[in-house]
């Protein structure tokens, strides 16, 4: 760098540059910058990339507005009171110092609990503890170190943002002078200017230079306006000691810039402008391209794959409905039970809140709230039912930011994206080393091909294909799987699916169907204010067993229960006033006497007294024997069961022979068996009822929660399926292997592509702009290639 640079900006310091520490800055703002992040142990950020920061502006009262209590709680995402969260726009977020210094927030502030950038949408949620700072001074600390939030009202009315369109400017610009500078040219590509020795029309030879130079002042704007991005991230990598793509990109357009410049000013030749505008027009095609796919597919995932998640919505006259949680609009008054998710903000109108709100915050400590206070979306109740009123429709693109969170990713990288960055970071090297021994080979052999060949190498040797496979395939997966009511969390869960070699799967409520299961009752009649206290304690659970009876029993009054409580994997208690009721196992109601006769039974007491048990006559879900059957073929197969063997011999009739049957496991077995089928190296799949199986779907490589008209969303699950979709399980593991097999073969094709189109541009047979043209129809050929080919899989799935 420069030395009367700022060390922190990389500006021009003039004249009267700041030093300090040895270091030049170019204004107060960036030395202060530097002061606090060297006297806060953030000195690396400048490790990462030198002169990254941006120069703080002189803020002067304009953020006084975050004062106000109504704009704030329109801007921030969630509030309990002592913590809250904001998402921020911050644009001058480009590069990995970026990321580092506004992910280490707690370091200059300890009231921010974290910050967690979207590099893409250039954002940053902060986790702050509002008790000791507020909003406003989180924004102010960001604008200070040179990272000022755009705050617009756009924000305050939760409107949709305005789209940049600067690249369609662009790509209108060189359209337009690369048409002018093909009409300019026209006389030299069919020879009818030439000198006035071998002819030629007269009156084209007089006005050449003229046409030469109008040429020239067309190409300006492409260079200096459509083609800037490219000098501009050059730039960048080159100052962060990395060579990325866009290199080789810059270089060839200088190239042929300073050529073509240089051949008209001294009557050497028309110059290559003709294939310097339509290298940039169709370079900035290709983008175009690539953003309209990628919005497409952004916009598919997040408006029309809904989560088949089911949700208890209470109609004006009281009646309890089953509805989709994309239906739920405002005022919708919902009933969320024991461990289930709170899909949307509201008002707590009845029942005993206590909420876990670790989905959010990654702070573990339940939270206790009363009727008429506010709970936040994507919130766990924890102790009971309570009733609340949506405050606003869902939000599907906040649950899939939730779900998708930090907090709750491992550190799994993807194979293929690997593969492409390592591809990616020695690709420009090998480009940039073949240009260049081509060209001192032909400025030894033929001169006048030395600057056809340095640049069509530059141009034409791409991996943007290469990056864009992965992206490509298992996005337009992603979407077709979301069309098929099977909503995954990531593109990665696809990648983990197809290398799963063991498949285990829970019984109540996964491989049976609460829709047409029945039960009966043994034992001494509930009186009124029993039945009345097991209907309310069942009302509250999520349990599929507690559901089927819920629907079973007859219709009594809603009561607020004083107590409840859930024992994951023994049953429910439940009291109120002096009555105390329990439902579940039989050494759970305290009669270890009473043997379950080898059956499925919820056992009842009351009042500590044993009154008699339920016996549930399971409906098996339609295709089960199939679905296993041809998964047993690929992958090895087992049930795990929290029930007794009362369903042994049915489902040995049912399954195909030898499938190991594991009865009374509880939810820790669950998980201890996975364990130890990892430990000899499977792959596993879990697939559960999303709720009791919660800590064997998250230990294993892919967890999969069937929905059946409960609320099965959880940070646990990889994915959720729609129970009506169990038949299709194992086409979807299928599909996610061929996807895979999709990806190697746009690699194949990608690379291919760049020998051939090397060999050409190497043996001096290749114009630039012809390999300006090649360049995005290598990536549109694997883009298509990746969307037929998924599309068709797609299809195969019933």
């Amino acid at each position: 760098m420069d030395s009367n640079n700022c060390f922190h900006c990389g500006d021009d310091c003039g004249k009267k540059a700041i030093v300090l520490d040895d270091k030049k800055f170019c204004c107060n703002g960036c030395k202060t910058v530097y002061e606090i992040f060297s006297g806060n142990d953030l000195d690396y950020y400048y490790d990462i990339q030198s002169a990254a920061g941006a120069t703080p502006k002189t803020l002067d009262g304009r953020y006084d507005f975050l004062d106000s209590t109504p704009i704030a709680e329109k801007l921030i995402e969630f509030n309990d009171g002592d913590l809250q969260i904001i998402n921020l726009y911050i644009p001058h977020i480009h590069c990995s110092s970026c990321i580092w210094v506004l992910e280490n927030l707690n370091k200059l502030n300890p009231s921010i609990k974290s910050g967690q950038v979207d590099f893409p949408k250039k954002t940053v949620r902060i986790t702050y503890s509002s008790a000791t700072i507020s909003l406003k001074e989180v924004v102010l600390l960001l604008a200070r170190i040179g990272y000022e939030p755009y705050i617009s009202l756009d924000d305050f009315d939760n409107k949709k943002k305005s789209v940049d369109r600067s690249l369609i400017y662009k790509l209108g610009v060189a359209g337009f002078a690369f048409g002018n500078v093909m009409f300019l040219s026209f006389p030299d590509y069919f020879e009818l200017s030439s000198s006035d020795a071998s002819g030629g029309e007269f009156w084209l030879n007089k006005y050449e230079p003229v046409f030469r130079w109008l040429m020239f002042l067309f190409s300006l704007p492409v260079i200096f306006y459509a083609g800037r991005d490219y000098f501009i991230s050059a730039y960048k990598g080159l100052r962060s000691k990395i060579l990325n793509i866009d290199v080789p990109i810059a270089l060839g357009i200088l190239v042929l810039f300073i050529r073509s410049t240089l051949e008209i000013t001294f009557d050497w030749g028309s110059g290559f402008f003709d294939s310097l505008t339509g290298l940039v027009f169709f370079l900035l095609l290709g983008k175009f391209f690539q953003q309209k796919t990628y919005s497409f597919l952004s916009f598919e995932r997040d408006y029309k794959s809904y989560f088949p998640i089911a949700i208890t919505r209470i109609s004006k006259e009281g009646k309890e409905e089953t509805t989709q949680v994309h239906d739920i609009k405002r005022e919708d008054r919902l009933l969320i039970r024991n461990e289930e998710l709170i899909p949307v903000d509201g008002i707590l109108i009845n029942g005993q809140a206590r909420i876990d709100y670790s989905f959010v915050t990654g702070e573990s400590e339940p939270v206790t709230k009363e009727s008429g206070e506010k709970v936040f979306a994507g919130g766990k109740q924890l102790q009971g039912a309570i009733e609340m009123e949506a405050l606003k429709s869902v939000s599907q693109s906040y649950l899939t930011q939730l779900w998708g969170n930090s907090i709750f990713q491992e550190d799994k990288a993807s194979k293929f994206q690997t593969l492409t960055d390592s591809i990616g970071r020695r690709f420009t090297i090998a480009v940039l080393s073949i240009a260049f021994l081509s060209a001192a080979f032909w400025l030894y052999y033929d001169p006048s091909k030395v600057m056809n060949v340095f640049t069509a190498v530059l141009i034409i040797a791409c991996p943007c294909a290469i990056a864009l496979a992965s992206p490509f395939t298992l996005g337009n997966m992603l979407r077709i799987f979301g069309r098929k009511k099977f909503y995954l969390k990531d593109t990665r869960t696809i990648e983990q699916l197809a290398q799963i070699d063991t498949a285990i799967f829970d019984k109540t409520g996964t491989i049976t169907t609460a829709k047409k299961s029945t039960a009966t009752y043994e034992g001494m009649p509930l009186t009124e204010a029993e039945a009345s206290l097991l209907k309310n304690t069942l009302r509250g659970s999520n349990h599929p067993l507690s559901r089927t009876l819920y629907n079973l029993l007859s219709e009594q009054n809603i009561i607020t229960l004083d107590e409840y409580e859930e024992h994951i994997g023994k049953g429910i208690e439940g009291s109120k006033d002096d009555e105390h009721i329990k439902a579940g196992s039989a050494s759970f109601v305290g009669n270890d006497q009473i043997s379950d006769a080898l059956n499925t039974s919820v056992h009842i007491s009351s009042n500590d007294s044993y009154k008699g048990k339920y016996i549930f006559h399971n409906e098996y879900r339609d295709g089960v024997s199939e679905v296993f059957k041809e998964m047993s073929k690929i992958f090895d197969v087992a049930i795990l069961s929290g029930d007794n063997e009362g369903e042994k011999s049915r489902l040995e009739k049912l399954l195909p022979k030898l499938t190991p049957l594991y009865f009374n496991q509880k939810p820790q077995h669950k998980l201890e068996f996975i364990k130890a089928l990892q430990e000899q190296g499977k792959k596993v799949l879990m697939v559960g009822d999303g709720l009791n199986d919660a800590g064997a779907l998250a230990q294993a490589e892919v967890g999969i929660a069937i929905s059946e008209n409960i609320n099965v969303f959880s940070p646990a699950s990889d994915g959720i399926m729609d129970a009506s979709k169990f038949q299709q399980l194992n086409n979807y593991i299928l599909a996610s292997k061929k996807a895979m097999k999709i990806i190697k073969l746009s690699f194949l094709l990608s690379l291919t592509y760049n020998a051939i189109g090397l060999y050409f541009a190497v043996t001096g047979q290749l114009e630039p702009v012809i390999a300006a043209i090649l360049m995005p129809l290598s990536s549109i050929s694997v883009v298509a290639f990746a969307t037929i080919s998924t599309n068709f899989i797609g299809r195969n799935i019933d």
